[in-house]
């Protein structure tokens, strides 16, 4: 696999449209609700969160999906697949986490390969044989090679905290709290409450679908599985389709290597991952020119 280290301008770019997604939120919010004091109150918090997310999003991230981080002793086997997989990518061994879930499921963390985490569900553990979960874990550390978890992370973690906001405004409207003097906020804080999810999607469809395509290619080059991973898609697609959860925050899906909370229908036209058909073509395709 080829080593790219850099984060290119388009990753600068998406940095800098999601801190300003955020910082416009909650300055807007601010106007509206208290007129041009409060905007700056909330323009200070922006710039607070701004720095929050850019250094501990993956911290944040490890707590929403509520991840168990794991030493090498407590996990010999997954760790000893982790370092392999690794030294193939010419990359640091990342930190290694569990979430304890039937779903089989993977993401990766972090702002590069000097300070990244991997983890797996406990489905994927138990479901998958050796070649899958190389394959899966080949998908992920492409994702931290390339540097796609920054923005992934931090995406994940913008998305939570514009629901979290949505749920204090909610909150806050039904205990009466909210009313001015002249009576607009509580009708601007239901706008916001209502506006936020849509934010939030916005932001999920921020990462895009084509770095899912690259990372299933960089793992099929770089463990030379690539049948392997189309197998494991298959078994998360599967177990995703038939209702297994995941007990993870919702906007977490454009982490995993699959998204856990996916609906069929309308709503697919939305989803952060490409379908997991187009995927397994792909992947079977590659494989006739992969030794």
């Amino acid at each position: 696999m080829s080593q790219n280290y850099g984060v290119g301008w388009w990753n600068y770019f998406k940095l800098a449209a999601l801190f300003g997604l955020l910082s416009g939120l909650l300055v807007g919010l601010g106007f509206v609700i208290g007129g041009i004091d409060t905007a700056w109150y909330f323009l200070a918090l922006a710039l607070v969160l701004n720095f929050v997310f850019y250094f501990f999003s993956d911290r944040l991230v490890i707590g929403a999906t509520r991840t168990r981080m794991v030493t090498k002793e407590q996990a010999p086997e997954l760790y000893a697949t982790v370092e392999k997989v690794a030294q193939e990518a010419g990359i640091p061994t990342p930190k290694v986490g569990i979430v304890e879930s039937q779903q089989p499921n993977a993401f990766a963390t972090g702002r590069g390969p000097g300070n990244a985490t991997v983890v797996v569900t406990t489905g994927l553990m138990k479901l998958m044989d050796q070649s899958e979960v190389e394959a899966v874990l080949g998908h992920e550390l492409s994702h931290v090679v390339h540097r796609d978890t920054l923005i992934m992370t931090i995406a994940v973690s913008i998305a939570t905290a514009i629901s979290y906001l949505a749920n204090m405004v909610m909150y806050s409207l039904f205990l009466g709290g909210g009313r001015d003097k002249e009576g607009g906020s509580s009708a601007a804080m239901m706008g916001a409450a209502l506006i936020a999810p849509i934010a939030a999607t916005m932001i999920q469809l921020a990462i895009s679908r084509n770095r899912e395509y690259a990372a299933d290619e960089s793992s099929a080059r770089l463990t030379k599985k690539p049948l392997a991973l189309a197998g494991a898609l298959a078994k998360i697609d599967s177990y995703v389709k038939s209702g297994a959860k995941l007990n993870a925050q919702p906007t977490t899906s454009s982490l995993w290597i699959m998204n856990p909370f996916r609906s069929a229908g309308f709503a697919e036209l939305f989803s952060t991952h490409p379908s997991t058909q187009n995927r397994i073509r792909r992947l079977e395709e590659l494989a006739q020119t992969i030794s």
